[in-house]
């Protein structure tokens, strides 16, 4: 049996995700060794001494990500309402949430991902199994103050006009970008990473791209202190819905950070 569905099916973890996380970051140790990847077989007929370092102040790692976010770019969510889009497990929820923000809807094409802590807190409104080209103010409840996006399989192109849609004026998106999923098949090498700093430059740039024309400006962007659990490189930038805002993120600041 892989090590994360043992963590799971056992109780040393709430869920094979969170597993995965936790392995990832070197926090699990097998009979003393600290196991490097999910994939790692356990002898489920012998006893394992596990060992696991609760490393995450979130429910997932994600919230690490957009906490770096929080901080580079001086954003405060206190008091706001904010739209989570590709929630998943709830990593950026729960940063949210313990930044102080009044409300948060998180919504997601999975089902049942969302961690029951947040799944039944009163700030939090989930929308499950929810196609994000769809979102409108009718879902957020009205225009929300902060938009955080983290998805997968599909490119943020797609879904920045509806989530410029939500969002009031002078308001506030983080956008974690995932190359992988913006450059194309053929960017990707070897296990699906894009190791080409020229591809990963291109990548952040369509995604900034298409929100300027759809209105926002591109205020900060870093690389995520966290790569994906695919190992490719991620970045995190910062959009304010256009009021007069000038922009302080050129082509050259985001070719040096890719080619980091």
């Amino acid at each position: 049996m892989r090590i994360d569905v043992y963590l799971a099916a056992a109780g040393y973890t709430q869920s094979r995700k969170k597993a995965q996380d936790l392995i990832e970051a070197g926090a699990v140790k097998l009979d003393g060794v600290t196991v490097k990847k999910p994939s790692v077989t356990v002898n489920e007929a012998i006893e394992h001494k596990i060992e696991i370092e609760q490393v995450f102040r979130y429910v997932s790692r994600g919230g690490m990500k957009l906490e770096a976010a929080l901080d580079a770019f001086k954003i405060s969510v206190n008091r706001k309402k904010a739209v989570d889009v590709g929630a998943s497990t709830g990593g950026f929820t729960d940063c949210l949430l313990q930044r102080g923000a009044a409300r948060v809807i998180a919504v997601d094409a999975g089902v049942g991902q969302m961690h029951e802590s947040l799944r039944s807190d009163k700030r939090v409104k989930t929308v499950e199994h929810f196609n994000a080209r769809e979102l409108d103010t009718e879902i957020t409840e009205g225009p929300c103050d902060v938009a955080v996006a983290d998805v997968s399989f599909i490119s943020q192109t797609y879904i920045i006009p509806q989530i410029a849609s939500v969002l009031d004026s002078g308001g506030v998106f983080i956008s974690l970008i995932k190359p992988q999923f913006e450059a194309g098949r053929s960017a990707l090498g070897k296990n699906g990473v894009v190791t080409n700093s020229a591809y990963r430059f291109l990548a952040a740039k369509r995604v900034i791209e298409c929100a300027c024309e759809n209105g926002f400006d591109c205020t900060g962007f870093i690389r995520s202190p966290i790569e994906g659990g695919d190992g490719n490189k991620e970045y995190l930038a910062c959009f304010v819905k256009r009021v007069c805002v000038r922009p302080t993120v050129d082509d050259k600041q985001i070719k040096y950070i890719t080619a980091l």
